[in-house]
């Protein structure tokens, strides 16, 4: 019989065990409905029980912290330190600092875990204040109280106090070190940040990727390749930070190649991951590619998200296919501001100016209010056809209406707007109430105006705040050339190579690449090595002939539609 009771026991106890384990697993998984339907069918429950409950309660979203908070206050028969630590967790994980404030201050026992989950709760509500004066509180503090507020400081930008906390701590993990030199990176400390890797006793995965990002900030992506083929374990976020590194430097075709390296060792792609394949399809119009992801994104239930749906907008648009894009965004269930100046953007690009405006109209309808975004996407369609006056009642309408300060790249629409219309003085006009000083992009579009038109003074003073920007690009120097050969000053056409080669500037040749049945065709300026150059020679004038010929009826449309149009 003793034996018997034992036997009984021993189930009762494996399977309290196997119960709790489950009801924890699901609550990782965020399977609120599940976790609930586990406990309720227990024949018994522990204390353990309840704290499982409790936290896939509050893990189950916003929505479930009046649940969890319920069960803690009325249901629970008993609590312990785990218990009040959940609680407090759960409240600072959906923003509620109150509640956890006042739970806090009611535990009857507090432990450090109880310490840390306060602490970690204000530096992500982005109280570091609050948080490094409870840290001065704490009767005893371990090496994650340390790292917590290392990490929050250096987030909020104060890394010298970061730095102070880090070598007052008594002793270090690889999370601590990888922490300080995230928030160098981040911070756009490189040095600082490499100094201190190059003595961390020994260097993880998350600290390897935090310098690969800090290499590829500085634009090294060849020493940010060299440390990420060592890493031994890589995880996605490293392939990721690879991966956007080439893109972000202008290396689509590399980030392409790193990608189906990523794919071929077996490591499963996430959300940014596919963000950043998308964007490196937008960059090289790898329509075919990016339609792959897309499909990859559906598969693995990636494609709900906005941030998704917004990089699939934009891929789609610039491989030509805008209708895509409005399907996307059709079927977006919300649209936030991004997907509205997405799509705008998206039509803008493509020349569809009635379209551009209709949108507008429809977002200032769904209650949603524009950005500065918004309106370069606007003054960008308003470019595309000529619409002089369109665009100046934009431009006023962003701080008439929507107190909008205009920035350089707005500068720069109108500036090209009125400068392709040859209103060159009210282009001038408009530089000199700049409430900043013109930025190169304003600059150059005023140079690019003065080549069209062959106005040599202007051009002069444009190229020269051109080069003052950016001493090592070679496209003022170019332009200004071509204008002084123009208009046959060829004496200051010398000037201008001598003063290239004097300054060691050298002009880059264009080059261009187009995809055809999954093979990316290169074109380099001067080169004619391509096999079928003839054929696309042949095509070219093709279409230099029907752009010629629709163009007179282009201006005629652009003239009505500019009568026509309303704001």
């Amino acid at each position: 019989m003793l034996s018997r009771c034992r036997r009984s026991a021993s189930l009762a106890a494996r399977r309290l065990l196997r119960d709790n384990q489950r009801i924890s697993a699901l609550a990782r998984a965020g399977n609120v409905a599940e976790a609930r339907r586990v406990f309720d069918a227990m024949p018994q429950r522990d204390v353990v029980s309840w704290n499982a409950l409790l936290t896939a309660l509050w893990r189950g979203g916003h929505h479930h912290l009046p649940a969890a908070r319920r069960l803690f206050d009325e249901a629970m028969p008993s609590r312990n330190v785990i218990s009040w630590n959940s609680i407090i967790a759960g409240c600072l994980a959906h923003g509620d600092l109150d509640a956890a404030s006042a739970y806090f201050a009611g535990a009857p026992q507090r432990n450090v875990a109880t310490w840390n989950a306060m602490l970690a709760g204000l530096v992500r509500l982005g109280r570091v204040d609050d948080a490094e004066r409870l840290f001065g509180e704490m009767p005893e503090r371990n090496v994650v109280s340390y790292t917590t507020l290392v990490d929050g400081l250096a987030r909020c930008g104060e890394v010298a106090r970061a730095r102070e906390v880090f070598d007052a701590m008594p002793e270090r993990n690889l999370v601590s070190w990888a922490a300080m030199i995230s928030g160098y990176v981040e911070n756009d400390m490189f040095v600082e940040a490499r100094e201190l890797f190059e003595v961390m006793p020994e260097k993880n995965v998350v600290a390897c990727t935090a310098m690969i990002t800090g290499y590829c900030k500085e634009r090294d992506v060849e020493s940010a390749r060299r440390l990420f083929d060592r890493i031994r374990a890589k995880d996605v976020i490293s392939w990721n930070a690879m991966i956007s590194g080439y893109i972000h430097n202008g290396h689509g075709e590399e980030a392409m190649r790193l990608h189906a390296a990523m794919v071929s060792e077996g490591v499963l792609p996430d959300h940014a991951t596919l963000i950043a394949v998308l964007t490196a399809c937008s960059a090289l119009a790898l329509l075919t590619q990016g339609r792959s992801t897309h499909a990859i994104a559906i598969k693995a239930m990636l494609d709900s998200s906005v941030s998704f749906s917004n990089a699939l907008m934009t891929m789609y648009s610039r491989c030509g296919n805008v209708g895509e894009s409005e399907l996307v965004f059709m079927n977006l269930k919300t649209q936030d501001v991004v997907s509205w100046n997405t799509i705008i953007a998206a039509y803008a690009q493509h020349g569809k100016y009635q379209k551009v405006i209709a949108l507008f109209h429809e977002m200032e309808m769904s209650g949603l209010v524009p950005n500065d975004i918004t309106f370069i996407s606007l003054l960008s369609a308003c470019g595309h056809v000529g619409m002089v006056d369109a665009s100046l009642k934009l431009f006023d309408l962003m701080s008439s209406k929507y107190s909008l300060s205009p920035k350089a790249e707005h500068y720069a629409c109108i500036m090209d707007i009125l400068s392709r219309a040859g209103q060159l003085e009210k282009a001038c006009s408009y530089i000199k109430d700049m409430p900043s000083e013109a930025e190169k992009n304003v600059w150059g579009a005023l140079l690019r105006a003065c080549q069209m038109h062959g106005i040599v003074q202007l051009a002069e003073v444009a190229a020269k705040m051109l080069v003052q920007s950016d001493s090592e690009s070679s496209g003022p120097y170019v332009m200004l050339s071509n204008i002084y050969a123009a208009a046959g000053m060829w004496g200051q056409v010398n000037q201008v190579r001598g003063q290239m080669k004097e300054r060691g500037v050298k002009k880059q040749p264009g080059y261009s690449w187009t995809e055809i049945a999954n093979e990316v065709h290169m074109f380099v300026g001067g080169d004619a090595s391509h096999p079928e150059m003839r054929k696309i020679i042949s095509e070219l004038r093709k279409i230099s002939f029907h752009m010629q010929m629709v163009t007179n009826e282009t201006h005629i449309m652009a003239e009505i539609a500019q009568e026509c149009v309303y704001l």
